[in-house]
């Protein structure tokens, strides 16, 4: 095998598929990264959960594939001079590495010992700006259960209709959604459960540009081809919370709050929480006026927000560190606060209806001042 091909491309194809390279594994061939050469140049990086391929433009004098030593070779490249580098691996897969007048030689391996990748094949794909599918994921994956006695719930959720895509994340104390609608017809009905390290990944490769990503619905694998990467995941199996039926509706109270405001206002009372002094922050919605105050061991804190409407000097108690993920992920300048009581879920939801999304946290219970 010889290629040649820019540097530049070759460490940022190294930078993505080595993400999904395994750290440690049985299989050692996974530990490394598998190289093909044919037209152009694909790098491979997969621990057996998430597959990585990114394709780089090389010329290809001789094509042929093997298995280089992820970190070694990646580090070997990133040091070398700018400009073309050549790559030459021999019968006996030793490797050759130029650049400029630096050249190093290392030992690869046969692909025959690399597992194949899962097979994506089924089913037509579905378009999506990249921009809007990274808003979907960045909207909804902090709210993922950690709790490995659920699974189910330590991904996100996507249901796609015949004019949207949805995604849902669950933890058993709070609910994002975030909601895509598409400008022509998707003619499709699917409900799947992507697990939250496939999507942190998807999430890395991922721009703001408005240029089309796409995901193909396998059996028990998605394929997501984003730009000259391709990643396969794994598919989460079991029964996903109804969640539907546990977002309140109609609540009573609905007020207006700025987000900036109420986002600085949460960072500064949660300046006294930590995770080894945990309290609760504290809200009364009064006539046009949010008070929030919390106290730990280490001390107190107390702040104010405008909002626009009546509380109904309604008290109750929110995780600090959830009313703020959710306030940073909020893409609209105000937000509507829904609330019944103060044992009942706060729902927040755009004022703006041209986007889509709602956020609910559960209350904590609050001792009597």
């Amino acid at each position: 095998m010889r290629f040649t091909c820019e540097k530049s491309m070759l460490v940022q194809g190294l930078n993505i598929a080595g993400r999904t390279v395994a750290s440690k594994s049985t299989l050692t061939a996974i530990e490394g990264i598998l190289c093909k050469a044919g037209l152009g140049l694909n790098l491979t990086g997969y621990n057996m959960e998430t597959a990585i391929t990114y394709q780089i433009e090389a010329d290809v004098a001789d094509p042929g594939e093997c298995i280089l030593p992820a970190k070694l070779f990646g580090d070997i490249v990133r040091r070398l001079p700018e400009g073309p580098v050549t790559v030459v691996v021999d019968g006996d897969y030793k490797v050759s590495i130029r650049a400029g007048y630096a050249s190093f030689t290392i030992s690869a391996e046969s692909a025959e010992d690399y597992p194949d990748l899962p097979d994506v094949n089924e089913g037509k794909a579905i378009r999506i700006p990249q921009s809007a599918l990274k808003e979907l994921i960045s909207g909804t994956i902090f709210a993922v259960s950690e709790n490995q006695g659920r699974p189910i719930h330590t991904g996100v959720k996507f249901e796609v209709t015949d004019d949207s895509v949805s995604a849902i994340a669950v933890d058993g104390f709070r609910l994002a959604r975030r909601t895509w609608h598409a400008e022509e017809n998707i003619g499709r009905q699917l409900s799947f459960v992507v697990p939250a390290a496939g999507l942190k990944e998807v999430e890395k490769i991922l721009t703001d540009a408005d240029e089309d990503a796409a995901f193909t619905l396998g059996t028990k694998h998605i394929l997501y081809q984003i730009g000259n990467a391709t990643l396969v995941c794994r598919l989460l199996e079991g029964e996903f919370l109804d969640w539907r039926r546990v977002v309140p509706q109609n609540c009573p109270i609905k007020l207006v709050a700025n987000v900036g405001d109420l986002a600085s206002s949460v960072d500064r009372v949660g300046l006294i929480v930590s995770e080894k002094y945990k309290s609760p922050i504290r809200c009364v919605f009064s006539s046009q006026v949010l008070l929030m105050r919390t106290a730990t061991t280490i001390g107190a804190a107390e702040d104010r927000c405008a909002i626009a409407g009546d509380g109904k000097e309604l008290e109750i108690g929110f995780n600090v560190r959830y009313l703020a993920e959710a306030l940073r992920v909020i893409p609209t300048e105000e937000v509507t606060l829904e609330l019944t009581n103060g044992l009942s879920p706060i729902v927040l939801t755009p004022v703006d209806d041209k986007v889509d999304y709602a956020y609910m946290i559960l209350p904590v219970r609050i001792k009597n001042s």
